[in-house]
């Protein structure tokens, strides 16, 4: 009987995500239509606050990803996401802006490290920074103190009690089988221990040779540092499904950039970035293949080894696709279809971290650390407040990602929470049996279409209308 209601649940759990997959897939495909040649073309700049606020990034751009998200997070996170955009886009980029001319030059370029984008960039880091290092010190601290007591056995995990104490409930047996699943094949500690060890060696000794001026102690210090950050990548992508690798590895290009000096400082400080960058990435990625493995009833290690594979595979395939790319396009042209407009930024930030602090705008240091110390409050504001309070106070790792990408994506992921909260009032136990599904799906289809979108854009072959929203005429 038990298997019974397990194959049932499953088979409309797999319905509708096939329904919300062809769904989302037919809209991915319905848009590309409409998004011709053109930086605002299609329903992505659809200006539905109005073109005011358009300004700004706050619309909703109809992606079925960032609705998906929003179905997947918690309220708290969603709504924290939202409040980081007001905050943001809503008043302190107006703001800032408003100074322009006398924080920082008013002529600067849009990616520009020293005027607003410097801003983005680094108050964004600051709160990152200040909620992960809070979360790591105090996860540390709660794992030493369980480990003097001798309480970390599986029996003492809270879940798992929870489980043992409502065996009729058909949610909580699902919960036991997947606990016992993911938890009976356990990666050794020695094991993630040699085989970082050992990584960090193989690189300490090649790395220097490929790129001469980031030198052996650098790369070891970029490895010693780098836990601490992936652990804050790992807390924030769980979070928000949304890996910030890229802005962890700005912390490393612009340190190095800045040790090594003029003599090598922006080749080192990327060479570092991508040190840094990879190591962040893949521990995000890895947890979110632990997840993967948590909801689909899959072992640990599979898991793992199957990370493993293909990351193998990657090394083969990832230079051979850039070799494809830069030898049938012209990769880095500005009026070319493959801008690489991150090269242009990253190289920017090399070259700022060898200047120093002292070339970041008026008062965005203090800025910074004004942020970090908020986080910090947050956190801990978090802590000591009783549940019924604390639940209702936002997260710091959440806000922080529309600071440095905008506010559009948190428009989208609100729309998903609101949906959720409506469908738990209408019939809670559908929400929470399909909205899993239901995200799946929609994330999963928009995903699929890009696969046909890059195929369309290699063979030339561009969008035939571009929908553009703009002020009427005479206004």
């Amino acid at each position: 009987m038990y298997l019974l209601l397990f194959d049932f649940y499953y088979r409309k759990q797999v319905s509708c995500l096939g329904k919300y997959l062809s769904i989302s897939l037919f809209w991915s495909c319905f848009k590309w239509f409409f998004s011709g040649i053109g930086d605002s073309c299609g329903f992505d700049n659809f200006p539905t606050l109005g073109l005011t606020l358009f300004k700004n990034t706050f619309y909703f751009d109809f992606s079925p990803t960032y609705v998906g998200c929003g179905l997947i997070c918690p309220h708290i996170v969603n709504c924290s996401v939202l409040f980081g955009a007001v905050i943001s886009w809503g008043f302190l980029w107006p703001f800032i802006s408003q100074h322009a001319g006398d924080w920082y030059p008013a002529d600067l370029g849009s990616n520009d490290f020293k005027g607003l984008y410097g801003y983005k960039v680094f108050i964004a880091i600051a709160l990152i920074l200040g909620d992960g290092l809070y979360n790591l010190i105090k996860i540390i601290a709660i794992t030493v103190k369980e480990m003097c007591n001798k309480s970390t056995k599986q029996s003492k995990l809270p879940i798992v009690n929870e489980v043992l104490d409502s065996e009729s409930s058909k949610l909580l047996l699902d919960k036991k089988k997947r606990n016992d699943i993911f938890l009976k094949d356990r990666i050794p500690t020695w094991l993630a221990a040699s085989g970082y060890v050992g990584l960090a060696a193989i690189s300490t000794a090649t790395i220097p040779i490929i790129f001469p001026p980031l030198k052996w102690y650098l790369v070891l210090c970029s490895y010693l540092i780098a836990p601490a950050l992936a652990f804050c990548n790992s807390y924030g992508t769980g979070l928000t499904d949304w890996s910030l690798a890229s802005t962890y590895g700005k912390i490393g290009l612009f340190i190095i950039a800045s040790l090594v000096g003029s003599n090598g400082g922006v080749v080192a400080g990327l060479a570092a970035c991508g040190v840094m960058m990879s190591i962040v990435s893949t521990a995000a990625d890895l947890m979110q293949d632990f997840k993967t493995g948590y909801l689909t009833l899959s072992s640990a290690k599979s898991m793992f080894v199957s990370q493993l594979v293909g990351t193998a595979m990657g090394c083969v395939i990832a230079p051979l696709t850039f070799w494809m790319f830069w030898t049938a396009f012209d990769i880095g042209s500005p009026d070319g279809p493959y801008k690489a407009p991150y090269a242009v930024i990253f190289r920017e930030m090399a070259i700022l971290g060898i200047e120093g602090f002292s070339e970041l705008p008026k008062h965005c240091l203090a800025i910074c650390c004004g942020f970090f110390v908020a986080a910090l409050l947050t956190n801990l504001l978090r802590d000591v407040t009783p549940k019924k309070i604390s639940q209702f106070i936002p997260i710091p790792m959440a806000m922080a990602v529309p600071f440095y990408i905008g506010a559009y994506f948190a428009i989208d992921m609100f729309v998903g929470t609101v949906i959720l909260f409506i469908w738990e009032r209408i019939n809670h136990k559908d929400a929470e049996d399909y909205a899993g599904a239901v995200a799946s799906g929609l994330i999963c289809g928009d995903g699929i279409w890009t696969i046909p979108s890059a195929v369309l854009s290699i063979f030339r072959i561009n969008p035939p209308i571009c929908m553009y929203f703009g002020p009427a005429a005479g206004s």
